[in-house]
């Protein structure tokens, strides 16, 4: 079993070191007011250790935390904790890019994929009146090759180096099609190699990206021919780089 306290005691040391100049000295954002007996920094020190061990529901949070109660002295209630949250979103976030670029080691090697997020069952998806009144932002229909299915809901993508740091992500329509993240990843992204599978071969791609490498069918025939040798490397990086062995590498 996870001690939410522990977990959040190490949060809070950590964000401590990456706020000094961001909250004042009991850990809020400078601003008129009662000052809170929990800090904005405890706050985001909650919340990070609910996502770290997977409490994704509030209501699942709290009822943790009544298992806390000694520990927890100044705990503020659920809607406090939801209003709270929105408030200090900028404060998160911000602490998230000094722990990430702490973390990163000026990365090289990156891995590409997406993921199904699924919002409802397909035949229940005339009745799901999530962004209805939005069609930019309303969910529709999409495959999943990995999984064989078809899925009504969002598409995510995501962009992530060898030491787990998420260096970039967005959340599509279904049937948005894997090599349309290029786009944006190869603005934001040059001198690099990435790792995807074949979903982020096309066509239309390889004319693109050949204004940024040499030849790309002589780079990809280089990558079929060496590289199981090349991923020897990356496969000693973590098991879960084993489902690259027969996917492609891109140089940008």
């Amino acid at each position: 079993m996870h001690n939410l306290y522990a977990i959040f005691a190490k949060f809070l040391d950590i964000c401590k070191m990456f706020s000094a100049d961001l909250v004042n000295e009991k850990g809020n954002i400078p601003r008129r007011g009662v000052v809170p007996k929990f800090s904005d920094l405890e706050v985001i020190s909650l919340s990070l250790a609910a996502e770290s061990i997977g409490i994704d529901s509030e209501s699942f949070l709290f009822s943790k935390l009544n298992e806390y109660k000694d520990d927890f002295s100044s705990l503020i209630s659920r809607r406090q904790y939801n209003d709270r949250r929105k408030l200090t979103i900028g404060l998160c976030n911000q602490v998230r890019e000094r722990i990430a670029s702490k973390v990163d080691g000026g990365e090289a090697i990156f891995c590409i994929d997406s993921m199904p997020i699924e919002v409802c069952r397909p035949i229940r998806s005339k009745r799901c009146k999530m962004g209805k009144n939005n069609y930019d932002k309303a969910p529709n229909y999409g495959y999943c090759a990995s999984q064989g299915k078809h899925y009504y809901g969002y598409k995510l993508h995501s962009l992530c180096g060898l030491s787990g740091v998420i260096h970039s992500f967005d959340l599509t329509k279904a049937s948005v099609h894997d090599i349309h993240y290029l786009k944006d990843v190869k603005c934001n992204f040059q001198n690099c190699t990435i790792i995807g599978d074949r979903g982020y071969i096309g066509a239309a791609i390889q004319l693109d990206l050949n204004k940024l490498i040499s030849s790309w069918k002589f780079h990809i025939g280089r990558i079929k021919k060496i590289g199981n040798l090349y991923l020897v490397h990356l496969l000693k990086q973590g098991k879960g780089l084993k489902r690259f062995l027969h996917n492609y590498a891109i140089n940008l």
